[in-house]
């Protein structure tokens, strides 16, 4: 069975990760994403490393189930080709600095008089306003200007980058939900309309509690290892072989006295310092080395088969390849086979998003550059052999 977005037709101009994240994702749920990628080189991607087989790894994990077609839009043929091609798409995706796209002659104005419906959404640094707007940014750099590698690692540490890209993956699945919201409201007025994504007002965003408590009391938020600003325990502890997370609320159904009975320290339970989750915050200091040290006296196994029998959240800190071997990931099947007619059978993270009607089946992998460009432009174009070998050797395709 198609998955629920069959018959959306994307096309997507951006690349590296932030763009090509958010329409893997519409891939995955069924629309058609034709990539329009640079002649000879393509999205940058494909030149990162590992390879498989000659291929891009980190090309070919964002860019499954998509078509290839180069295009050159410096060129007016190439240009008149794309126009064309918006009038039988439902959206546009680009993730270039702003001011790219128009002057390429390609603005949201232009491609509205050629489809007023479309849909046109553009993923930047900055945004499209504001003071930044044309400033170069990558990741990295919009994590450190947003302020979460202030918040991340330990306390009176470096500023830490996150292990994952969540400059561009934040940016990525915001841009995802303003496209599928846009679709949706399309349905009511028939109208297309543009959406403005900027990656430092997404990393504002996600971080939404250490701004409103820095906004509301004045305080700095500061980095606090693997802690909770609010909650305790709410942690990663050492163990006698490894580490394990835990996590309670407090509340009415606090499980302070069972963990505390648990890890043997009924002494702890009436102490008015550690009565709620909020104060045992407020006297970390005084808590921390007594919940370390007991934590080590057991290896993370034992302690997880003791606390999930109490029913206090727990969990191992995994490595990579114990995740992919987990039973859980297993059974759900996150980690599935696509087929790549030169790198063969490829391993790939599946989509975590489960329907009961209309589920994705992932069976195609990243597509070779320019490997659609006759099919597409014959498909959607009515465009004939002859035409497109002129067009091959004018340096349009």
């Amino acid at each position: 069975m198609s998955g629920p977005l069959e018959g959306i037709r994307i096309l997507d101009l951006s690349w590296v990760l932030s763009g090509p994240f958010a329409t893997m994702i519409l891939s995955d749920l069924g629309a058609e994403v034709i990539k329009i990628e640079r002649l000879e080189v393509g999205d940058i991607a494909r030149g990162n490393g590992p390879f498989v087989k000659g291929l891009s790894s980190y090309f070919l994990s964002l860019n499954r189930g998509k078509r290839s077609v180069t295009l050159n839009l410096a060129s007016e043929q190439g240009k008149d080709i794309f126009l064309k091609l918006v009038e039988h798409v439902d959206v546009v995706v680009q993730n270039f600095t702003p001011g790219t796209m128009e002057k390429l002659g390609l603005s949201y104005e232009t491609l509205k008089q050629r489809n007023p419906k479309i849909i046109y959404a553009a993923c930047s640094g900055s945004g499209q306003t504001g003071p930044y707007a044309t400033k170069l940014a990558f990741d990295v750099i919009v994590q450190a200007m947003g302020g979460i590698m202030s918040i991340t690692g330990e306390p009176g540490g470096p500023p830490i980058r996150p292990g994952a890209s969540i400059g561009d993956i934040a940016a990525g699945l915001f841009l995802c939900i303003a496209i599928l919201a846009c679709l949706q409201e399309r349905h009511v007025s028939g109208q297309g309309q543009m959406i403005d994504i900027s990656m430092l007002d997404c990393q504002v965003a996600i971080q939404e509690n250490a701004f409103v408590r820095y906004l509301n009391t004045g305080v700095v938020p500061q980095a606090l290892g693997t802690r909770h600003p609010v909650f305790t325990p709410f942690q990663v502890f050492p163990t006698k072989d490894g580490y394990i997370a835990i996590a309670m609320m407090g509340g009415v159904r606090d499980q302070w006295p069972l963990y505390c009975a648990i890890i043997g320290h009924l002494e702890l339970i009436d102490d008015e310092r550690f009565q709620t989750g909020w104060l045992r915050t407020q006297n970390y200091e005084v808590l921390e080395p007594i919940l370390n040290e007991a934590m080590k006296t057991k290896t993370t196994q034992e302690w997880l088969e003791e606390l999930e029998q109490a029913e206090i959240p727990c969990g191992p800190v995994n490595t990579i390849d114990k995740v992919a071997a987990d039973p859980q990931i297993q059974a759900r099947e996150m980690i599935i086979d696509v087929h790549h007619p030169k790198a063969g059978s490829f391993k790939v993270t599946n989509t975590p998003i489960k329907l009961s009607r209309t589920p994705s089946k992932l069976e195609r992998a990243s597509p070779d550059l320019g490997e659609h460009t006759k099919e597409v432009l014959g498909e959607l174009l009515g465009m004939a052999e002859p035409d497109l070998l002129d067009l091959k050797n004018r340096g349009v395709i």
